[in-house]
């Protein structure tokens, strides 16, 4: 019986605060896997100085084909730097859904942010 190849693939993520020029550090991130009607989560993070998480969210076995959902904790984040947002703030949570399909690839899900907008795109 011949074993299986183990996967390559990595889900990596990093975060910048474009309304001050740097990266958003200490700002909670939740990873979840969606499945139907079916929210579960997978894991917790938090960015570093540089606005990363230390190691990839996900890498090798773990790293399964599927829809999965990034939700940042923006509105947290936004008020630790200093920001006097409105009650509710306009952004808060930000969900970024995508899907997983080849798992020997990397999957890099960038999330630019300030107090009023943002974008997200697959990076490398």
């Amino acid at each position: 019986m011949s074993a299986q190849p183990l996967s390559s693939g990595r889900l990596t993520t990093h975060v910048l605060d474009t309304a001050r020029g740097r990266p958003a550090a200490q700002m909670v991130i939740e990873l979840v896997r969606i499945d139907g009607a079916g929210h579960h989560p997978v894991k917790s993070f938090r960015t570093n100085d540089d606005g990363r998480i230390d190691a990839p969210l996900l890498s090798g076995a773990e790293l399964e084909q599927g829809v999965y959902e990034l939700r940042f904790h923006a509105g947290d984040y936004l008020r630790s730097s200093g920001d006097a947002l409105p009650d509710p703030a306009f952004l808060d949570i930000i969900p970024i859904r995508f899907g997983i399909a080849d798992t020997a690839a990397h999957y890099h899900v960038p999330l630019l942010i300030s107090a009023y907008g943002y974008s997200t795109y697959r990076g490398s």
